[in-house]
Protein backbone atom coordinates (compact mmCIF):
# COMPACT_ATOMS: atom_id res chain seq x y z
CA UNK A 1 0.00 0.00 0.00
CA UNK A 2 2.65 2.01 0.94
CA UNK A 3 4.82 1.68 -2.45
CA UNK A 4 1.27 2.28 -4.61
CA UNK A 5 1.01 6.10 -2.54
CA UNK A 6 4.77 6.50 -3.31
CA UNK A 7 3.87 5.96 -7.01
CA UNK A 8 1.23 8.00 -7.48
CA UNK A 9 3.08 10.30 -5.92
CA UNK A 10 6.05 10.39 -8.02
CA UNK A 11 3.66 10.01 -11.16
CA UNK A 12 2.11 12.99 -9.91
CA UNK A 13 5.13 14.76 -9.46
CA UNK A 14 6.62 14.21 -12.59
CA UNK A 15 3.37 15.30 -14.35
CA UNK A 16 3.77 18.62 -12.61
CA UNK A 17 6.86 19.31 -13.80
CA UNK A 18 6.56 18.54 -17.16
CA UNK A 19 3.18 20.91 -17.06
CA UNK A 20 5.65 23.48 -16.15
CA UNK A 21 8.64 22.84 -18.42
CA UNK A 22 6.52 22.70 -21.30
CA UNK A 23 6.66 25.77 -22.84
CA UNK A 24 10.46 25.50 -23.14
CA UNK A 25 9.89 22.47 -24.59
CA UNK A 26 10.59 21.00 -28.08
CA UNK A 27 8.63 18.93 -30.55
CA UNK A 28 10.60 15.89 -31.45
CA UNK A 29 11.58 16.39 -35.11
CA UNK A 30 14.08 14.52 -37.45
CA UNK A 31 15.98 16.51 -39.32
CA UNK A 32 13.64 16.53 -42.40
CA UNK A 33 10.54 17.59 -40.62
CA UNK A 34 9.48 21.16 -40.39
CA UNK A 35 5.72 20.80 -38.79
CA UNK A 36 4.25 18.53 -36.06
CA UNK A 37 3.25 15.35 -37.46
CA UNK A 38 1.63 11.86 -36.28
CA UNK A 39 4.05 9.10 -36.49
CA UNK A 40 3.46 5.25 -36.04
CA UNK A 41 5.87 2.67 -35.30
CA UNK A 42 6.67 -0.74 -34.14
CA UNK A 43 8.10 -1.50 -30.72
CA UNK A 44 10.19 -4.16 -29.17
CA UNK A 45 12.23 -4.98 -25.50
CA UNK A 46 12.12 -7.02 -22.61
CA UNK A 47 10.11 -6.63 -19.33
CA UNK A 48 11.88 -7.30 -16.03
CA UNK A 49 8.78 -8.75 -13.87
CA UNK A 50 7.94 -9.33 -10.72
CA UNK A 51 4.57 -9.68 -8.27
CA UNK A 52 4.49 -7.51 -5.98
CA UNK A 53 2.14 -7.68 -2.34
CA UNK A 54 2.04 -6.10 0.96
CA UNK A 55 2.93 -10.20 2.60
CA UNK A 56 4.89 -11.31 -0.21
CA UNK A 57 8.18 -11.06 0.71
CA UNK A 58 10.05 -13.80 -1.48
CA UNK A 59 9.03 -13.39 -5.28
CA UNK A 60 11.82 -13.11 -7.74
CA UNK A 61 12.06 -11.03 -11.20
CA UNK A 62 11.26 -12.99 -14.05
CA UNK A 63 12.57 -11.90 -17.96
CA UNK A 64 10.41 -11.98 -20.71
CA UNK A 65 9.74 -10.03 -23.97
CA UNK A 66 7.18 -6.93 -24.94
CA UNK A 67 6.55 -6.26 -28.68
CA UNK A 68 4.16 -4.13 -30.37
CA UNK A 69 2.93 -1.23 -32.55
CA UNK A 70 2.23 2.58 -30.98
CA UNK A 71 1.10 5.90 -32.98
CA UNK A 72 2.74 9.58 -31.33
CA UNK A 73 -0.15 11.88 -31.47
CA UNK A 74 1.23 15.47 -31.21
CA UNK A 75 -1.26 18.09 -29.71
CA UNK A 76 1.04 20.87 -29.48
CA UNK A 77 4.77 21.78 -29.50
CA UNK A 78 6.03 19.27 -26.75
CA UNK A 79 2.79 17.17 -25.70
CA UNK A 80 1.65 13.85 -27.55
CA UNK A 81 -0.66 11.36 -26.65
CA UNK A 82 1.00 7.68 -26.91
CA UNK A 83 -0.95 4.85 -27.77
CA UNK A 84 0.14 1.34 -27.75
CA UNK A 85 -1.19 -2.51 -28.37
CA UNK A 86 1.65 -4.72 -27.23
CA UNK A 87 1.81 -8.43 -26.52
CA UNK A 88 3.71 -8.30 -22.76
CA UNK A 89 5.04 -11.28 -21.36
CA UNK A 90 4.92 -10.87 -17.73
CA UNK A 91 4.56 -12.67 -14.11
CA UNK A 92 7.26 -13.83 -11.22
CA UNK A 93 9.04 -16.64 -9.58
CA UNK A 94 7.85 -17.28 -5.92
CA UNK A 95 9.38 -19.66 -3.76
CA UNK A 96 7.37 -21.76 -1.35
CA UNK A 97 8.62 -23.83 1.67
CA UNK A 98 6.56 -26.16 3.74
CA UNK A 99 6.03 -29.57 5.26
CA UNK A 100 3.18 -31.04 2.81
CA UNK A 101 5.03 -29.87 -0.43
CA UNK A 102 8.65 -29.69 0.54
CA UNK A 103 10.77 -26.39 -1.05
CA UNK A 104 10.38 -24.82 -4.58
CA UNK A 105 9.72 -22.27 -6.43
CA UNK A 106 6.55 -21.71 -8.79
CA UNK A 107 7.04 -20.08 -11.88
CA UNK A 108 4.59 -17.34 -13.12
CA UNK A 109 4.27 -16.49 -17.29
CA UNK A 110 1.34 -14.57 -17.47
CA UNK A 111 1.13 -13.19 -21.34
CA UNK A 112 -0.73 -10.05 -21.71
CA UNK A 113 -2.44 -7.93 -24.56
CA UNK A 114 -1.77 -4.26 -23.00
CA UNK A 115 -3.18 -1.39 -24.27
CA UNK A 116 -1.04 1.57 -22.50
CA UNK A 117 -1.85 5.18 -22.96
CA UNK A 118 0.40 7.78 -22.74
CA UNK A 119 1.22 11.70 -22.35
CA UNK A 120 4.68 12.42 -23.53
CA UNK A 121 5.81 15.36 -22.85
CA UNK A 122 9.19 16.28 -24.33
CA UNK A 123 11.44 17.87 -22.20
CA UNK A 124 14.64 18.28 -24.73
CA UNK A 125 14.43 17.82 -28.42
CA UNK A 126 15.78 14.38 -28.09
CA UNK A 127 14.28 12.96 -24.05
CA UNK A 128 11.12 13.03 -22.90
CA UNK A 129 9.38 12.11 -20.17
CA UNK A 130 5.73 9.83 -20.11
CA UNK A 131 3.17 9.15 -17.76
CA UNK A 132 -0.62 7.40 -17.67
CA UNK A 133 -2.16 3.81 -17.86
CA UNK A 134 -2.82 1.16 -19.10
CA UNK A 135 -5.55 -1.93 -19.35
CA UNK A 136 -4.43 -5.72 -20.47
CA UNK A 137 -6.20 -8.46 -21.05
CA UNK A 138 -4.84 -12.19 -20.10
CA UNK A 139 -4.05 -13.98 -23.34
CA UNK A 140 -2.80 -17.04 -21.83
CA UNK A 141 -0.90 -18.75 -18.62
CA UNK A 142 2.04 -21.35 -17.81
CA UNK A 143 2.91 -22.03 -14.16
CA UNK A 144 5.21 -24.95 -13.23
CA UNK A 145 6.01 -25.85 -10.11
CA UNK A 146 10.27 -26.20 -9.96
CA UNK A 147 11.50 -28.49 -6.84
CA UNK A 148 14.88 -27.90 -5.07
CA UNK A 149 16.30 -30.97 -7.30
CA UNK A 150 15.22 -28.56 -10.46
CA UNK A 151 12.50 -30.99 -11.75
CA UNK A 152 9.84 -28.94 -13.70
CA UNK A 153 6.28 -29.96 -12.87
CA UNK A 154 3.34 -28.39 -14.25
CA UNK A 155 0.28 -27.58 -11.71
CA UNK A 156 -2.82 -28.30 -12.96
CA UNK A 157 -4.73 -26.30 -10.14
CA UNK A 158 -3.30 -23.35 -11.88
CA UNK A 159 -4.70 -22.51 -14.94
CA UNK A 160 -5.98 -19.40 -16.77
CA UNK A 161 -9.78 -19.95 -15.30
CA UNK A 162 -7.80 -19.29 -11.72
CA UNK A 163 -6.83 -15.68 -13.02
CA UNK A 164 -7.84 -12.36 -13.52
CA UNK A 165 -8.77 -12.11 -17.23
CA UNK A 166 -8.03 -7.93 -17.01
CA UNK A 167 -5.63 -5.83 -15.20
CA UNK A 168 -4.68 -2.42 -15.19
CA UNK A 169 -1.96 0.05 -13.74
CA UNK A 170 0.02 2.60 -13.77
CA UNK A 171 2.96 3.80 -16.29
CA UNK A 172 5.62 6.50 -16.29
CA UNK A 173 9.46 6.72 -18.22
CA UNK A 174 11.47 8.18 -20.20
CA UNK A 175 12.68 8.06 -23.77
CA UNK A 176 15.08 9.14 -26.29
CA UNK A 177 14.39 9.94 -29.10
CA UNK A 178 17.65 9.66 -32.19
CA UNK A 179 15.97 10.62 -35.78
CA UNK A 180 12.95 8.13 -35.89
CA UNK A 181 14.54 5.53 -33.13
CA UNK A 182 12.78 5.50 -29.98
CA UNK A 183 14.88 4.00 -26.84
CA UNK A 184 12.95 3.86 -23.57
CA UNK A 185 12.22 2.56 -20.21
CA UNK A 186 9.09 2.57 -17.99
CA UNK A 187 7.61 1.01 -15.01
CA UNK A 188 4.48 -0.82 -14.88
CA UNK A 189 3.00 -0.86 -11.90
CA UNK A 190 -0.21 -3.12 -11.80
CA UNK A 191 -3.36 -2.17 -9.61
CA UNK A 192 -5.39 -4.92 -9.99
CA UNK A 193 -4.90 -9.02 -7.94
CA UNK A 194 -3.48 -11.44 -10.53
CA UNK A 195 -5.91 -14.22 -8.82
CA UNK A 196 -9.37 -14.65 -8.66
CA UNK A 197 -10.27 -14.73 -4.91
CA UNK A 198 -11.21 -18.19 -3.46
CA UNK A 199 -8.91 -20.42 -5.87
CA UNK A 200 -5.44 -21.38 -5.42
CA UNK A 201 -4.60 -19.37 -7.63
CA UNK A 202 -5.34 -16.47 -5.37
CA UNK A 203 -3.65 -18.44 -2.76
CA UNK A 204 -0.62 -19.11 -4.40
CA UNK A 205 0.00 -15.76 -5.57
CA UNK A 206 -1.02 -14.14 -1.97
CA UNK A 207 -2.84 -11.37 -3.27
CA UNK A 208 -0.26 -10.05 -5.55
CA UNK A 209 0.02 -7.69 -8.50
CA UNK A 210 1.98 -7.28 -11.52
CA UNK A 211 5.15 -5.24 -11.38
CA UNK A 212 7.38 -4.68 -14.25
CA UNK A 213 9.97 -2.52 -15.50
CA UNK A 214 10.42 -2.24 -19.62
CA UNK A 215 13.29 -1.15 -21.78
CA UNK A 216 12.58 -1.36 -25.67
CA UNK A 217 13.26 -0.14 -28.61
CA UNK A 218 11.00 1.23 -31.31
CA UNK A 219 10.89 2.42 -35.08
CA UNK A 220 8.23 5.30 -36.40
CA UNK A 221 8.00 5.61 -39.67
Amino acid sequence: MKRRKILVKVIGITLLSAITIRAFSQEQQTNYESKLSPKFGIKGGINLSNLHADDVDDEHMKVGANFGVYAKLPVTTGFSIQPEVLYSMKGAQLNYNNALMGSGKYRFNLNYVEVPVLAVFNVAKNFNIHAGGYAAYLASVKVKDVDNEGNVNHVDELNKDNFQSFDYGLIGGIGFDISNVTLGARYNYGLKEIGKSGTFAGEVANNAKNSAVSIYVGFAF
